[in-house]
């Protein structure tokens, strides 16, 4: 499984493909170098990846498109296609969510299938926040949830960003 990083506004992006999906995006510090041995497809993937990553971190892109697989149980997987429904420069608290899946008893398991997104940023799971506002739980961090919360608000917002 080729692993290839990215170095991002807020920390190397450690992008796994496989293939020709994406199957991880994590904060990561580089401990793997770039394979030169992959095939090509797969690395074309990686730097459709890297491309649309950039776009998104120059703000001129609000969502992705990208073959992702999604490695989880049915639960965990339900939860994240709805993290994808999130709009860009919004948030939603967990209880919201569980109750968008249609189990709202469900919210710390819905918290907990959220920390196990592997594809992050591609898949929002940033954009969940407690129901009191505050930055809960973020496998990056809650200073880049906040970065990346940050970023999104002042885009939507109409505010432009150079980087």
């Amino acid at each position: 499984m080729p692993f290839f990083n990215m170095d991002s506004p807020i920390g190397n992006l450690q992008i796994q493909v496989e293939n020709q999906k994406v199957t991880e995006v994590e904060f990561r510090p580089k401990k793997h170098k770039t394979p030169s041995n992959c095939n090509t497809a797969d690395r074309e993937i990686f730097e459709l990846c890297q491309q649309q990553l950039i776009e998104y971190f120059n703000g001129k892109r609000t969502s992705f498109d990208l073959p992702v697989e999604l490695r989880g149980t049915e639960f965990q997987k339900s939860v994240w296609k709805q993290l994808e429904k999130i709009p860009f420069g919004k948030t939603i608290s967990y209880k919201e969510l569980a109750i968008q899946i249609g189990n709202p008893l469900s919210v710390r398991a819905v918290g907990a299938a959220n920390g196990k997104n592997p594809v992050s940023i591609i898949i929002p799971c940033h954009r969940v926040i407690g129901s009191n506002g505050s930055l809960t739980g973020y496998g990056g961090g809650i200073e880049r949830k906040e970065w990346l919360l940050e970023h999104e608000q002042k885009l939507a917002s109409g505010v432009n960003l150079l980087f």
